[in-house]
Order: structure tokens, then sequence, then C-alpha cells
């Protein structure tokens, strides 16, 4: 027989902080076939803050696997980034 396996919440959290973490959203890249790495990247640094490397690496993740989390954050916040990024024919989508 095997025992009932709970999964222990983190006691360090309080219930501000775990509704903070609930409420964070994830904006993904999505791969295309038009733009190029450096356009990618560029925006990426100039927009998102990246630095170059992480830029590149994004943008690299994307090309392979279909898409990338590029930000994290509060949906209001992820809203103004989607809507530069798009100004720039990057597709992206807030999950």
């Amino acid at each position: 027989m095997e025992k009932n396996k709970t999964v222990k919440q983190n006691p360090h959290l309080s219930p501000k902080e775990k509704k903070q973490l609930v409420s964070q959203k994830k904006l993904v890249l999505i791969n295309d076939d038009f733009n190029s790495f450096d356009h990618v990247i560029d925006c990426l640094v100039a927009i998102c803050e990246h630095d170059p490397i992480q830029a590149e690496q994004c943008a690299t993740i994307t090309h392979y696997n279909g898409s990338c989390i590029i930000k994290t954050g509060k949906p209001k916040d992820l809203f103004i980034y989607k809507n530069d990024l798009n100004q720039y024919d990057l597709d992206v989508k807030i999950v």
C-alpha cells in the first residue's frame, strides 16, 4: 500500500505573497518566418531591457521551440510590452 503524499506549501510565503505569485502572467514570444534574429534581439534589448546575451538566448529558444517566455509580471505591465513589441512586428501573447 502506498501512503498518501501531500504537497507541502512553502511556509515562508505570506498569503499576500502567494496571491502575487498567482496573479503573475507570462509574456511569450512566438516564432515567425519573417523577422531576423538581429531584429528580435534588438527589440528584446530595447523594449524588454534584456542584455544582449539573454536576448540572443530567447531568440534561439523561440526559433527552435516555437516560443519562449520573455517576461513575467502583472498583466497590465505585460500589456505595455506586448503592444510595443507588436509595433515592431513581433508576435507575442500573454498567458
